[in-house]
C-alpha cells in the first residue's frame, strides 16, 4: 500500500537522520516537508528520492516547504502561480493523484483569495498536506482562530475533505500543550481509500508526522530487486556444482546448448551464492552504532513517559535524554567521518578511490521516473512509460530516419549482397585457444548480469574442466556461423539526460545490459577485429576512441600545438566540434559490413558481426516493470563490446571528405575540425565547405 507522510521538521538540515528513520519506518511514496528553513540555493539530497522545494526568498533561513518523491513512482511537478509557499506534483499510485505542500505561518495574513487560486490550480484528485496552524473544533480543536475559519471556508467552497480526526500533530513546549494544526485534506473521490495515522515520535521537532495511507492494495512497491551476495558465496560449491560437461556443448544445438549452460550456471548459484532479501529500500546511516540505539531507547521512553505524565520532572527528564542523545549522535557522526577519511591512502586503488569519493559526496544511485507527455497525452503507469521509451528508441533506429538521398542510395547499395564465405585460411578465423579465453576472462569489469542473470564472477570461478566446455562452445558458435537467439536480446535501462526535459521520451540515454557470456565472446572477437585493423593501418591516426595507447589527450594536445602554432605565425585558427545525435542507434549497419568487406575480411570474423547485428530486440526496464518486445532495425546494439569498434570503422572515412586545408580529430563519435589562416573570411568558406 502507497502512503503518504506529512512533517513539519523546524529545519531539515540538522534533521536528516529523523527524516532517514521515518523513511525506513513507513517507506513513504511521498514526503511533504514544512518549514525545511532553507536559504535560496538550499537544497536537500535523500536517496531514492526526488525533491521539490520552495524556499523562503527573503534571504533568511526560515520557512520553507519541499516535496520529497520515490523515484520509482511517476510523477510530473507542477508549476504553481501563488505567493503561498506551496509546492506540488502529480504523481502516479493507482491513477494521477495532485498532492500539494501547503505551510502558512502563524503570524502572516493569509488573503482567501490566494487560497482559492491555489486550489484552482491543481487538477483532482487531490491530498493538500501542511502546516496550517489554523484552530478549529472542525478537527478538534477546542477553539477557533481566524486561520480556522478561512479553511473551514476553503474546505466549503470546493468540495473538499478534512481527514484528520482530532489527534494531535503539534506540542507545545513552553505551555506543554497539544494542538492539531497539521492537516490533510482531499478530494472526496479518495477520501474512502485514505487512512490517517500520527506518529508518536517527534523526531526531533516540536511536530509529530502525519502518515496518510492509502488501503488499495496491489499499487506500490519499493521493494529492490534480489541480486547475489557475492562477498558471501560459497565458491567452492558453486564451483563443483557449475559442472559444464562436454555432453552439454557437444550433442545439442547451439541455443540447446546456450541453455543448458545458463541453467546449470544459474542453478549452482542459487544453491551456493545467497541472494539479498529485497526489502524495502533503506536509509543508511553508517556511523549508526549501538551506543546511539542505547540513546536513542532512552529518550524514547524519557517521552513516552512525559506523554502519559506531563509534569515537570518528566519534561526536564526528557529535555536531558534528548540532549545526551544529541551530544552521542554529534560525537559518532564525527568519529565514523575520521575513520572513513583515514582510510584513503596511497596504497588505496583507484576504483576504491572513486567509489569513496562518491560515496562521500552522495552520488545517486538511481533515477527519477517520470511520466511522459506524448501528442498532449499523459502517460503515467510504468508499463505505458517503459513501452513508450521502448517505442521511442525503436523509432530512433528505424530506417526511415534517413534523408530521402540516402534511402535511395541505402536500398540501390544493399541490392549487392555481400558473400563473406571462404576458402582461405586466415588466422583471423581459427579456433579460439583457452590463453585467449583466460585473457580476456581476467580483464573484464564489473557488470549487470542481465538478462540471463549470469555474471563475470561467476565465469571466473567455474573450474577449468568447465571453462574449457564453455570455449568449446564458442567454438562451435564460432565455426558453425550460428549466433545464438537469447544473445539478441538487451535490456535497456532509460537515463534521463542532464538538463532535460525528462517528460520528453527522446530525452533519456539508453544503457544495454548484455549477456557476459556474450559479452565475453564478444571480447575475444574484438581483439582479432581490433589486431587486424591496426596492423593493416586501415583506421585513421586522427582517432583516439578506444585503441590501445591512445586517449583524449592526444587529440588535446594536438589541437594546443595547433593554436600556438597558429600564434606564432600570427594566423587564425577557427576550431568547430559536433556532437552526432542517435549517433550508435542510426549507423548503417549494411555500411557497416561493406566496410569490412572492403577491408578484405573474410569468414568466420565478419560472417559472425554479420550474425551479431541481424535481428536486435530488446525491452525497457523501469524499477520492477518491463515492456514489450521492440526492434531494434539499424544502429549498433548499446552495451556491446563489437558496438564501438564496428561504429569507429564506419566513421572513420569522415576526415578523408575534408580539404587540405581542415584539419579533424575523432574520438569515436566526437568530431573536431578546424582551419588555420590569415584571412577570417577564407577561414569561414573553408570551413562552412567541410560542414
Amino acid at each position: 500500500m502507497a502512503s503518504f507522510v506529512s512533517w513539519n521538521c523546524r529545519g531539515i538540515k540538522h534533521k536528516n537522520t529523523n527524516l532517514k528513520d521515518i523513511i525506513n519506518d513507513y517507506q513513504p511514496v511521498c514526503i511533504a516537508l514544512q518549514e525545511t528553513h532553507l536559504k535560496d540555493e538550499g537544497r536537500i539530497n535523500i536517496k531514492y528520492y526526488s525533491v521539490l522545494t520552495k524556499n523562503n526568498i527573503n534571504g533568511r533561513a526560515s520557512g520553507g516547504v519541499a516535496l520529497l518523491v520515490a523515484h520509482d513512482s511517476p510523477c510530473i511537478p507542477l508549476n504553481l502561480n501563488t505567493p503561498l509557499q506551496a509546492v506540488a506534483a502529480r504523481i502516479q499510485v493507482q491513477s494521477f493523484l495532485t498532492i500539494c505542500n501547503l505551510y502558512l505561518p502563524p503570524n502572516q495574513p493569509i488573503d482567501q483569495t490566494h487560497l482559492n487560486n491555489l486550489i484552482s490550480q491543481l487538477p483532482v484528485p487531490l491530498l493538500l498536506l501542511g502546516d496550517f496552524n489554523g484552530h478549529s473544533p472542525l478537527w478538534g480543536s477546542p477553539d477557533s482562530n481566524s486561520r480556522g475559519f478561512q479553511i473551514e471556508q476553503l474546505l466549503t467552497d470546493h468540495n473538499l475533505c478534512l481527514i484528520n480526526s482530532g489527534q494531535p500533530t503539534y506540542f507545545h513546549q513552553p505551555t506543554r500543550t497539544f494542538h492539531v494544526i497539521d492537516l490533510a485534506i482531499c478530494s472526496p473521490s479518495i477520501l474512502p481509500f485514505l487512512d490517517l495515522t500520527i506518529d508518536n515520535n517527534l523526531h526531533n521537532s516540536d511536530h509529530f508526522p502525519v502518515i496518510l495511507t492509502d488501503n488499495r492494495s496491489g499499487q506500490y512497491t519499493s521493494y529492490l530487486s534480489q541480486k547475489y551476495v557475492f562477498a558471501a558465496a560459497n565458491w567452492v560449491k558453486f564451483s563443483l556444482l557449475a559442472n559444464i560437461t562436454s555432453e552439454m556443448v557437444e550433442n545439442n544445438t547451439i541455443d540447446d546448448a546456450v541453455s543448458l549452460v545458463t541453467k546449470t550456471i544459474i542453478d549452482a548459484a542459487n544453491d551456493s551464492i545467497p541472494r539479498s532479501k529485497g526489502k524495502n529500500r533503506k536509509q543508511n546511516k553508517p556511523w549508526w552504532n549501538n551506543e546511539c540505539q542505547q540513546a536513542q531507547k532512552r529518550l524514547r521512553k524519557a517521552w513516552g513517559k512525559f506523554r502519559r505524565y506531563p509534569t515537570t520532572v518528566n519534561l526536564i527528564a526528557f529535555k536531558r535524554s534528548r540532549a545526551d542523545f544529541r551530544r552521542i549522535e554529534r560525537y559518532s557522526k564525527r568519529t565514523s567521518w575520521k575513520r572513513f577519511v583515514s582510510s584513503i591512502t596511497s596504497s588505496i586503488s583507484s576504483p576504491e578511490l572513486w567509489h569513496k569519493v562518491k560515496k562521500a559526496f552522495g552520488t545517486p544511485i538511481s533515477n527519477p521516473i517520470s511520466a511522459l507527455c506524448v501528442n498532449s497525452q499523459t502517460i503515467s503507469s510504468l508499463k505505458g512509460i517503459a513501452n513508450t521509451i521502448a517505442s521511442t528508441l525503436s523509432n530512433t533506429s528505424n530506417s526511415k530516419n534517413y534523408n530521402r538521398e540516402f534511402l535511395n542510395h541505402k536500398m540501390k547499395t544493399e541490392k549487392r549482397k555481400l558473400n563473406f564465405n571462404s576458402r582461405s585460411d586466415y588466422s583471423y578465423n581459427c579456433n579460439f585457444t583457452f590463453q585467449e579465453f583466460q585473457a580476456c576472462l581476467s580483464n573484464v569489469h564489473k557488470s549487470s548480469p542481465v538478462p540471463d542473470n549470469i555474471s563475470y564472477i561467476m565465469l571466473l570461478h567455474l573450474t577449468t574442466e568447465s571453462q574449457t566446455n564453455l570455449l568449446y562452445l564458442f567454438n562451435r558458435i564460432w565455426n558453425e556461423q550460428c549466433f545464438p537467439s537469447s544473445w539478441q536480446e538487451a535490456i535497456i535501462i532509460p537515463i534521463p539526460k542532464p538538463g532535460k526535459d525528462i517528460t520528453n521520451p527522446l530525452n533519456y540515454r539508453p544503457i544495454a545490459l548484455t549477456s557476459c557470456l556474450c559479452k565475453l565472446l564478444e571480447k575475444m572477437i574484438n581483439r582479432r577485429l581490433t589486431h587486424f585493423l591496426e596492423n593493416k593501418n586501415l583506421l585513421s591516426p586522427f582517432q583516439s576512441g578506444f585503441r590501445k595507447g591512445r586517449s583524449t589527450l592526444d587529440n588535446i594536445l594536438a589541437l594546443e600545438t595547433d593554436i600556438r602554432l597558429a600564434f606564432l605565425q600570427r594566423k587564425h585558427l577557427v576550431a568547430i566540434y559536433f556532437d552526432i545525435e542517435k549517433a550508435y542507434d542510426r549507423t548503417w549497419r549494411y555500411g557497416i559490413l561493406k566496410d569490412l568487406y572492403d577491408s578484405n575480411l573474410r569468414g568466420n570474423l565478419p560472417i559472425f558481426i554479420e550474425n551479431f547485428l541481424r535481428l536486435r530486440r530488446f525491452r525497457v526496464r523501469l524499477a520492477s516493470e518491463m515492456s514489450d518486445y521492440f526492434i531494434q532495425e539499424e544502429g549498433v546494439p548499446q552495451g556491446s563490446i563489437l558496438s564501438v569498434t564496428l561504429f569507429i570503422l564506419k566513421i572513420n572515412n569522415v576526415l578523408n571528405q575534408l580539404h587540405l586545408s581542415v584539419k579533424g580529430y575523432l574520438y569515436v563519435d566526437d568530431l573536431c575540425i578546424f582551419c588555420t589562416g590569415m584571412n577570417m573570411n577564407c577561414i569561414q568558406r573553408q570551413l562552412q565547405t567541410a560542414i
